[in-house]
């Protein structure tokens, strides 16, 4: 929920201030600003609550701490190439292809009733998933919207 929240504040935000200083609503701008810091802002969970994100990772899966960190990274790396307009198609590409390959982890998270930030199996269960599901659909549609089809940058 928070990054949901956060990105359409950062959204709405960009969008009056583009428009009050610029005299253009810019939402090109505003939707790749706020998927970039949504995206930093998800980073910070791999770094701070590194075990219980390792225990995301279903046990086949080695270096899962290594994992965990990796994808922090990368997370961060992304949202910053959203700042370069030239970069965003290919960069929305692979953020989707992000999002549908850390679908996995959430699913199997909710089945353990894994709960990340306290690493310990008294999560929401099944049920975050009638939540999480359809929002990493609209974090896919948002990155497609803003950085993959044709918005003239």
């Amino acid at each position: 929920m928070k990054p949901f929240a956060l990105l359409l504040i950062v959204f709405a935000l960009t969008a009056i201030i583009s428009k009050i200083f610029s005299r253009d609503w810019n939402l090109p701008l505003s939707g790749n600003l706020a998927l970039g810091v949504m995206l930093c802002f998800t980073a910070l969970g791999h770094f701070m609550f590194t075990k219980g994100m390792s225990m995301m990772i279903p046990d086949f899966i080695p270096f899962k701490k290594e994992v965990v960190y990796f994808t922090g990274v990368l997370e961060i790396i992304l949202g910053l190439a959203l700042l370069f307009p030239t970069f965003r198609p290919i960069i929305g590409i692979i953020i989707i292809v992000f999002f549908i390959l850390i679908l996995p982890a959430n699913i199997y998270a909710a089945i353990k009733n894994l709960n990340y930030e306290k690493g310990t199996f008294d999560g929401e269960g099944l049920r975050y998933l009638w939540f999480r599901v359809p929002l990493q659909l609209f974090f896919i549609a948002w990155v497609w919207f803003f950085a993959v089809r044709d918005l003239n940058y």
